[in-house]
């Protein structure tokens, strides 16, 4: 009886962590207490046989592979959806939808259209019975094995007084970091990458493997209701029927709204609109349901979809277009990067003419050859990127891409390092692209902050030779600057003042200008509160370098590279002889709140910057980081976190959202 109390309640502990985590995204345990905790249930179920449930917690693992998806026949149809294009297509919705109710003013409830892979999953006395995909919307394919690996779903629901039937339609997905991470694994195996997250997610399900499909990171969010037999009755609005799913545990969209009238679904498109790049996975549009039940009884259906919903997509993410040609980029430490001229398409609500490569392993593993017809993907601000070939479009005259076996700048040796996709150019500032690059990194805004000087003054500046390093530039003079071509009088002498005024810096800005490789801003940040001074750090040795936070044994290897180097060592004396200069860092005050502690701050923040989050908690006393490590204390996220994220929950490092932060951090500031 001990044993049987003891797995009951472990098994309760795990269903409400889980809830905690995947519904309410406030997790009150860490990875760690929760894996002891799943790791002693599967022990006692292993000991003791008979306390077996098919609805543990336990069993996410997968089963033993299927020969054949078996068939499910839906009790009720899985329509799809009529979509509404633009202002007027919604417009004309609501009419219909108001004349046929003879109403003046009708509410929706307005849902993002999750970019996934539509379900059917029913549960019988609470307990997970079948799931099965949309199919032809009359039958589908029977795929409960495979989502009963999927963590958000429910094996069993929570409360009471759900139905003794219950289905629920939904989306299958994949969150946006768990893509990334599972492409970037798949390229580093030498295996195929997936397009999108969306495929990604289809292949997932479709595994005759369950045990396969639980190692991909697939996620579950409820948009309706199916068939359902209950002696109790359900809402008439359909947003408090969702709220009611997500109270028996089952997962819902927290950003579904209600409005009112075609208006209230425009405002809810545009605000959605600009929240769409900062969120953790695809969306590709709105879907308005009219929010009465009783009212979309009386609407009714078409042949094909219901009458009583529309969906309005975004702008594409991705388009196909045709590579008219490939160039080579040389960057600031020498690496050779490919870029492909295409013909203009417009996707992701902008007009895309050139898309990355990233590297010569990119290309082959593409199969790329100039004049294919491409697929294109760009999302928010991300570099547009070809994601897959269309082959049975290739044309006969299609040309292979040669990688260049020499710098396309400057005509010198290229190198690609052990372990690396990337050739890199040897020429260093020798080389003009490696020097306009290092020259535009130095004066950016982030760096040394010298206002005036663009990309166009410095091509001229280094195609007429007038600058060879960054030291160069503080030895212009007016009569210098005024024979460029649009520089006159009063722009050289306003060039000239900023250019003094940017040798007042710090030392972590002044590291970062230097273009070490690896080192960004962050890490610059660490060195420079770690070494205090410049000489420190330049002197410093590879274990000492592995003492900071952020630095590990790639990043050491290319700091004491770079101080090695007599080059380097001059150009950094003749800029401190220059007047180059920085007070020394600031030390934390003793006992500061969050002395010691080092966190990572990552996503798009609503009341404040991520540089000013960070300048707020380095005034508490924290070291702030640029990944997630196991000597991250904290990681403060907000919307679209995503590898950072996944990363510190593998981990089992606590995570706070910017809420609980803004909370929190008037009570350090005044204690």
């Amino acid at each position: 009886m001990e044993v049987i109390e003891e797995v009951r309640q472990l098994r309760a502990q795990l269903l409400r962590w889980n809830k905690e985590y995947y519904q309410n995204d406030e997790p009150s345990v860490p990875d760690s207490e929760y894996d002891r905790t799943l790791n002693r249930l599967r022990a006692l179920e292993e000991q003791y046989p008979d306390v077996f449930d098919p609805s543990s917690p336990t069993q996410r693992v997968g089963a033993a592979p299927l020969s054949t998806f078996g068939s499910v026949e839906h009790r009720l149809p899985m329509l799809s959806l009529d979509n509404a294009f633009n202002e007027d297509d919604l417009h004309h919705f609501h009419r219909r939808v108001c004349d046929r109710l003879k109403r003046q003013t009708m509410a929706y409830c307005c849902e993002p259209k999750l970019d996934g892979i539509a379900v059917s999953i029913v549960w019988e006395q609470g307990r997970l019975q079948q799931a099965a995909t949309r199919g032809d919307g009359r039958s589908g394919e029977d795929i409960t094995q495979n989502v009963r690996t999927i963590d958000s779903v429910p094996l069993v629901l929570s409360g009471a007084d759900y139905p003794d039937i219950l289905e629920v339609r939904g989306e299958i997905f994949m969150p946006r970091a768990g893509f990334e991470t599972l492409n970037a694994r798949a390229r580093s195996s030498g295996e195929k990458t997936f397009v999108n997250p969306r495929n990604a997610a289809a292949g997932s399900l479709r595994q005759l493997d369950s045990r396969i499909t639980a190692r991909r990171p697939l996620d579950f969010c409820a948009y309706g209701l199916g068939h359902r037999e209950s002696k109790s009755t359900l809402p008439d609005e359909h947003s408090a029927v969702m709220m009611q799913l997500g109270r028996w545990g089952i997962p819902i969209s927290t950003l579904s709204e209600v409005v009112l009238d075609a208006a209230g679904c425009e405002d809810y498109f545009a605000r959605l609109s600009t929240k769409r790049d900062g969120l953790p996975f695809d969306i590709d549009g709105i879907v308005f349901k009219v929010d009465s039940r009783t009212d979309q009884t009386q609407l009714g259906f078409v042949s094909r979809a219901p009458r009583w919903a529309i969906a309005r997509k975004f702008p594409a993410q991705e388009e196909t277009t045709t590579v008219r040609s490939v160039e080579f980029q040389v960057g600031r430490t020498g690496a050779i990067t490919p870029v492909a001229r295409l013909d203009p398409v417009f996707v992701g609500g902008v007009t895309v003419s050139n898309a990355t490569l990233h590297n010569a392993d990119e290309i082959d593993r593409l199969r790329l050859k100039v004049g294919d017809t491409v697929i294109v993907r760009r999302a928010g601000d991300v570099i547009p990127q070809i994601v897959a070939v269309v082959a049975d479009k290739r044309p006969a005259d299609a040309q292979a891409i040669a990688f260049p076996s020499c710098c396309p700048a400057c005509g010198s040796a290229v190198e690609r390092d052990p372990g690396e996709a990337v050739w890199r150019c040897l020429a260093g500032l020798v080389c003009p692209a490696q020097r306009m690059a290092s020259l535009r990194h130095f004066v950016s805004r982030k760096a040394m902050d010298v206002e005036g000087l663009g990309e166009k003054v410095i091509e001229q500046l280094v195609e007429r030779d007038l600058v060879k390093d960054v030291a160069d530039i503080y030895h212009l003079d007016a009569s210098t600057l005024e024979s460029l071509e649009r520089m006159g009088p009063k722009s050289a002498a306003n060039l000239l003042q900023a250019i003094d005024s940017s040798k007042s810096s710090t030392l972590a800005r002044f590291i970062y200008a230097l273009g070490i490789r690896e080192v960004g801003e962050a890490t610059a940040r660490q060195l420079a509160a770690h070494f205090n001074t410049l000489d420190a750090l330049a002197c410093a040795t590879e274990d000492r370098l592995l003492a900071v936070n952020d630095v590990g044994a790639v990043v050491a290897d290319h700091i004491r590279y770079f101080f090695d180097q007599a080059a380097n060592q001059r150009t950094i004396q003749r800029l401190i002889d220059l007047g180059v200069r920085w007070p020394a860092p600031q030390k934390v005050a003793e006992g500061a709140v969050l002395a010691g502690q080092t966190w990572v701050v990552t996503g798009k923040l609503d009341g404040m910057t991520r540089d000013e989050a960070e300048s707020a908690l380095r005034a508490l006393g924290a070291n702030v980081a640029s990944s997630v490590s196991s000597k991250t204390t904290c990681l403060l996220a907000g919307a679209g976190a995503g590898s950072k994220r996944t990363k510190a929950e593998s981990l089992g490092i606590a995570i706070i959202d910017e809420a609980r932060f803004d909370k929190q951090r008037k009570t350090w500031e005044t204690a």
